[in-house]
């Protein structure tokens, strides 16, 4: 395994947290002496408006463990790990939310899940939530079966800000848009296969309120699919534009040769017959026929697009001699 400077990296995301960030740095502080870990705590501020920047400021007080970034806007919790994660240094790195929901008491057992137990991504599970029961937790269920059935991972609580990652996991993905949701997905895809999950305590918020509706949750369902498709096609996107344009194209055709038969055989046989253009068949047939020479071209345009980008040959490599 690669040395590392740390033995963890808790990147700390957070908008709009300035009453929460004490008691969560004491807390963090609290556990990572009392295991004597080597540490570095990666506080990331999206664009607060409410003075958390100059809280975190005061809060490093000369501890070069203690670190900060800090972005002009707001861009999203995704782009606030990506960030986090490029200038992670330790051998386990552990993302939490900063409204002290997430207790860092959980992070000595993921830790050693990761360095002992030879787990790639650690996911917290919680569950008994402490949060409304309609508005979040009912949504919570059907989303994460959603996500279990389309990712094949079988997490309980895939959106749990809790989560523990060996090193080399969160260099090798790139979060992007909303797609925080899904990091064990995207460490799968990257080769990361061995993810497993643990029961975390989960605590009511002390302060302020909660950034997320459920909004969320359509939204995540979206990214989901995105996540699927691109995972699925997106070096090849012929074998699904080209296979569907087939399946339609063939379609149409049939329908249009089953009008003409039908057609003769009615003229044959001295029987009342439609012309083919008064007959609603042909009109769903030829929407039919271009709708399938439309996602035939769609697959060699996306194909064009797949073979110009400059990571269609980028893969991980586990080791080499």
């Amino acid at each position: 395994m690669t040395d590392h400077a740390k033995d963890l990296s808790i990147i700390v995301p957070l908008y709009n947290e300035n009453e929460s960030l004490p008691d969560l740095l004491s807390w963090i502080r609290k556990v990572m002496e009392e295991h004597a870990y080597s540490y570095e705590v990666i506080f990331i501020d999206d664009g607060s408006t409410d003075g958390s920047w100059e809280t975190i400021r005061g809060l490093t007080d000369g501890d070069e463990r203690i670190r900060g970034i800090s972005f002009r806007r707001n861009y999203g919790k995704s782009a606030a790990l990506y960030e986090g994660f490029k200038v992670a240094q330790g051998r386990v790195v552990v993302t939490m939310d900063a409204d002290l929901q997430d207790s860092p008491e959980e992070i000595p057992a993921m830790y050693k899940m990761v360095t002992e137990q030879g787990y790639d991504v650690v996911s917290g599970w919680k569950q008994h939530r402490q949060d409304n029961k309609v508005t979040k937790n009912l949504p919570s269920k059907l989303y994460n079966a959603t996500a279990r059935w389309i990712t094949g991972i079988k997490l309980h609580d895939m959106n749990c800000g809790l989560k523990a990652y060996r090193n080399e996991v969160v260099k090798n993905i790139e979060v992007y848009g909303e797609m925080h949701r899904y990091i064990p997905y995207l460490a799968k895809n990257a080769g990361f296969d061995k993810i497993t999950e643990k029961p975390v305590r989960h605590q009511k918020r002390r302060y302020g309120k909660s950034k997320f509706g459920v909004e969320r949750f359509v939204n995540g369902f979206l990214d989901l699919l995105s996540l699927w498709f691109l995972s699925a096609f997106g070096k090849k996107p012929m074998h699904f534009f080209g296979y569907t344009g087939i399946f339609m194209f063939f379609v149409g055709f049939a329908m249009t040769v089953w009008i003409i038969i039908a057609k003769l055989v009615h003229q044959a046989q001295g029987a009342y017959y439609r012309a083919v253009t008064d007959q609603p068949l042909f009109y769903l047939a030829l929407v039919a026929l271009i709708l399938g020479v439309m996602l035939f071209l769609a697959g060699f345009v996306g194909e064009m697009i797949s073979r110009s980008a400059p990571e269609r040959n980028r893969y991980n490599i586990k080791d080499q001699i």
